[in-house]
C-alpha cells in the first residue's frame, strides 16, 4: 500500500503530536480534502489550524501538490497520487 506524504511545517508540528510528516494510506488517487480528513482526524487542533468551520482552507494556510499551490488548482478537490507529497505552509504574520 502506498500513501501520501504531508509534510508540516515546525509551528503545526505540535499540533500533530511532533511530527514533521503524516502519511495518508492510498493506493488510488485522492482529493486533497481527503487526504486532510485521514491525517487530521487524531489532531483535531491540527484540523480546526488549517481549515475553518466551513471547511475551507484558511486564507494564511498554503498547501501544495507537487510544487503548485491548491488555490491554483481545484482547491480541496485537487487529486493527489500515492507517492506524491502534500507540503503545508502556514504564514507568520509579523512586523
Amino acid at each position: 500500500m502506498a500513501g501520501i506524504i504531508v509534510v508540516l511545517p515546525s509551528v503545526l508540528q505540535p499540533l500533530a503530536g511532533g511530527q514533521s510528516f503524516l502519511t495518508a494510506p492510498a493506493d488510488t488517487a485522492v482529493t486533497v480534502e481527503g487526504v486532510l480528513d485521514v491525517v487530521t482526524g487524531e489532531y483535531p487542533a491540527l484540523s480546526r489550524r488549517l481549515r475553518d468551520e466551513t471547511g475551507a482552507i484558511r486564507r494564511y494556510v498554503n498547501i501544495y501538490v507537487n510544487g503548485n499551490e491548491i488555490r491554483r488548482l481545484q482547491g480541496l478537490a485537487t487529486e493527489v497520487s500515492p507517492g506524491q507529497e502534500v507540503l503545508i505552509i502556514q504564514s507568520v504574520a509579523g512586523g
